[in-house]
């Protein structure tokens, strides 16, 4: 497998996403980018929850779409009409009310499309909550 090298910093990132998404929460942070990686985590707030006082679904899978952009863009450059073309998401257990990591992992960074592992975790890296595999458009 090619080496993925980074060519924007966790600063440059977020700096990215406070221009191109002024709306956003501040729940959501960039807070690693390495070769091949960043790591997105989430600060859940009441908004964020459904029923039975967990972190709803469309919000888990919200983290995992951020964390999939974050890692494609940390290897390409700040390209904000990327997409998301694909999202499968497995919910593996309940989410408490309380921090949410999401690992990004770049599986194939092409020309035209992007393929991303995401994990969310709590409390511990082996202690996931949820999977999905994201593929991303890039224009052209």
């Amino acid at each position: 497998m090619a080496a993925f090298q980074p060519v924007m910093s966790v600063e440059e990132m977020e700096a990215f996403f406070v221009e191109a998404f002024p709306q956003r929460g501040s729940q959501t942070r960039v807070t690693e980018i390495a070769p091949g990686r960043a790591r997105v985590v989430l600060d859940p707030v009441d908004a964020n929850l459904r029923p039975g006082n967990l972190v709803s679904g469309p919000t888990q899978m919200g983290l995992a779409d951020h964390a999939a952009y974050a890692v494609i863009l940390a290897h390409i450059g700040p390209v904000a009409m990327a997409v998301t073309s694909n999202l499968n998401f497995s919910f593996l257990r309940g989410v408490q009310m309380r921090q949410v990591v999401a690992d990004a992992r770049l599986l194939k960074l092409g020309r035209r499309l992007a393929t991303v592992d995401v994990v969310l975790w709590q409390d511990d890296e082996s202690n996931l909550v949820a999977q999905s595999t994201v593929t991303y458009a890039i224009p052209g």
